[in-house]
């Protein structure tokens, strides 16, 4: 079964760079977990052309919603399904994940990823500038130790 977590973000604006530097300290840990980790940064497009290599994708990004700071939110299941619904969009200017996944079931129809956690990190700061807060280099240790534990109990699936 292929997997992979993806990580999205803009590393020169602050906690939008959260999703790249999960990446890369999942990509430091010994042994390896063993899935294949992607750091899209702001690149739906190349999401779009990936998707159908993979049964089982986890997406993080960071989100702005008024909650506490490197509080961490999982979407899966029905509301990811709701987020699917839609259809796709095309907007050239601002294509993310979510349109990334819109077209892709669209697209690929029974070769689109049977399994898909979205994990959204409630971030304090996006300006311009390049650093994590500590609430969210805090949220990203709290995924690294969940991965961590999900991923080296064998079972390498997500559900």
């Amino acid at each position: 079964m292929a997997i992979a977590i993806i990580g999205c973000g803009q590393l020169l604006r602050k906690d939008d760079g959260l999703g790249p530097e999960l990446i890369r300290r999942l990509a430091s840990l010994h042994p390896p977990l063993p899935v294949k980790l992607i750091d899209y940064g702001t690149s739906g497009f190349s999401l779009l052309d990936d998707l159908e290599e993979y049964d089982s994708l986890i997406v993080i990004d960071g989100l702005m919603s008024g909650s506490t700071p490197g509080t961490i939110f999982m979407v899966g299941g029905e509301q990811l399904e709701k987020l699917l619904e839609t259809g796709p969009y095309a907007d050239l200017h601002s294509f993310r994940w979510d349109d990334a996944l819109k077209w892709g079931k669209w697209l690929y129809k029974e070769r689109f990823p049977k399994n898909i956690k979205i994990y959204l990190v409630e971030v304090k700061e996006v300006g311009y500038g390049i650093g994590l807060s500590e609430p969210v280099k805090e949220a990203i240790e709290r995924l690294v130790e969940m991965f961590k534990k999900e991923f080296s109990s064998g079972e390498n699936e997500i559900s």
